[in-house]
């Protein structure tokens, strides 16, 4: 009686289970590979965890393929059938899958909602298709998916909705898309990525267009060692425009027409003053512990270290109201799962009277006030300045009377009159005259009067100090 209940217990003592034809049944696995079936054979028996179908002809995956729910399949196989359709119902009695394998088929479009009903989906393979469009929700629910790979195909367009923000996709670890007919890729939008995304997002043998953005992304993926990059540097190829060989893109740095300049890995500039984010941008998912090291030596853990630098949860190093001497590398220490890596993050301090934006304001400044020097100084020239000129003498105005003088009395250093009270022209004594600039007459010497031929002519000859040397020979201080 024991022996019977071990048997009916037993997988193969189930009742209602037999391995289906031309197929190797193994315990809980099935392989019917190469076994010319067009459609999936029935019954499949319920506790089947792994069902391999592949190499058959199996064209079409219709929703009765499983007609009883299969609760404890984890891996489907389906490679080299020919399969060019799958309902969007196909896996509703499969919710626990883990590996599905649908590679070199021909497969053309991935409808809405395909695979929503795979929450447990880790790894899924559609390369080797023929692949163009890709629906916006065919990955839908797909929170544990891990790997997609999707060579090998016609995608022209970048699915970039598998990667925004990481909602879509949140556990998506590699994605594969080399080997189609991508020509641009949102280079900022993917150097904003995660390196542990990055170092697992293939994009080689694509026809990608040259340009900067590109060679930037890829170079620095080169100088951090990722493997997507360093293992496929020669396949990544792009086309320059009127060259119909493809180039390595890693080879355009200085090369014409686009002369790219080489790519620096996290350099950060700030201003005194500001607060600045510090990424620990690791290659590795399920990071064990960080911890930053600071230009000065001081290691900053997760108490913070100092008022200054704090070390956040994410693995960031913030910085406060930066000084000069926070200027410097950074080091982060990263403990990953298998390896133990070292980032480096050069942090450049700007003196704001140098960099910072007060400098157009102070600029400005000094420019006004030296327009406004500039207006003043033509001013006195042009209104201040006696004028000398022969074209003048004949219009001028008699003079004032000799006790009004301002050039004598109110300006002028050395008195303008002898004593007494004859002329003026004959007190004065004419000894080592010399001609001037502007027609005056040096220090030391006065002009000839000329003879009076009238009252109208008659002019008081004002002293060499007076008002046309004070204003026209003698600096002026603003």
């Amino acid at each position: 009686s024991l022996l019977l209940v071990l048997f009916l217990l037993s997988p193969q003592g189930s009742v209602g289970w037999s391995c289906p034809p031309r197929c190797v049944c193994a315990s809980n696995l099935l392989s019917c590979s190469q076994a010319n079936l067009s459609a999936v054979p029935a019954p499949l028996p319920r506790f089947t965890a792994v069902l391999d179908l592949s190499h058959n002809n199996v064209t079409r995956l219709r929703a009765d393929w499983a007609p009883a729910r299969l609760p404890h399949l984890h891996a489907l196989l389906l490679s080299h059938n020919g399969l060019a359709f799958v309902s969007t119902e196909a896996f509703t009695n499969v919710p626990r899958l883990r590996h599905l394998d649908l590679s070199s088929n021909r497969l053309r479009t991935l409808d809405e909602n395909l695979f929503s009903d795979l929450g447990e989906l880790e790894v899924l393979l559609l390369y080797n298709n023929e692949i163009t469009t890709v629906d916006r929700t065919a990955f839908e629910n797909l929170g544990q998916l891990r790997k997609l790979y999707l060579g090998q195909n016609r995608i022209a367009r970048f699915p970039l909705e598998l990667l925004r923000e990481g909602t879509r996709l949140p556990q998506l670890a590699l994605l594969d898309l080399s080997a189609n007919r991508l020509r641009a890729v949102p280079a900022s939008e993917l150097q904003a990525l995660p390196a542990w995304l990055r170092d697992r997002l293939y994009l080689h043998n694509n026809p990608l267009a040259c340009d900067c953005p590109l060679f930037q992304l890829l170079a620095r993926g080169h100088r951090r060692h990722l493997s997507a990059v360093v293992d496929f540097q020669d396949e990544l190829r792009c086309v320059m425009p009127g060259t119909p060989t493809p180039i390595r893109i890693l080879a355009l740095a200085g090369r014409q027409p686009l002369n790219c300049s080489e790519a620096q890995e996290a350099v950060l500039e700030a201003h005194l003053g500001d607060n600045v984010m510090l990424g620990c941008d690791s290659r590795w998912q399920g990071v064990r512990s960080r911890h930053w090291v600071t230009p000065g030596g001081e290691r900053v853990l997760g108490d913070g270290g100092n008022d200054s630098a704090v070390l956040l949860a994410n693995g960031s190093l913030q910085l406060r109201a930066l000084r000069p001497e926070d200027a410097g590398t950074y080091t982060c220490w990263v403990a990953g799962p298998l390896l133990n890596e070292t980032l480096y993050v050069e942090l450049l301090v700007h003196n704001f009277t140098l960099h910072g934006p007060h400098d157009t304001l102070n600029t400005a400044y000094t420019t006004l006030v030296g327009c406004i020097l500039s207006v003043v100084l033509v001013l006195i020239y042009l209104y201040l300045t006696p004028c000398r000129c022969c074209c003048c003498r004949g219009t001028e105005k008699p003079p004032a009377p000799r006790d009004d003088s301002i050039n004598s009395s109110v300006l002028s250093t050395t008195p303008n009159h002898a004593a007494g009270t004859g002329d003026p022209g004959a007190s004065r004594v004419t000894s080592g005259a010399g001609t001037g600039q502007n027609g005056r007459f040096k220090g030391g010497g006065t002009p000839t009067m000329p003879p009076r031929q009238g009252p109208k002519v008659q002019r008081k000859v004002s002293d060499p100090d007076s008002v046309s040397s004070v204003f026209s020979d003698t600096p002026i201080v603003v």
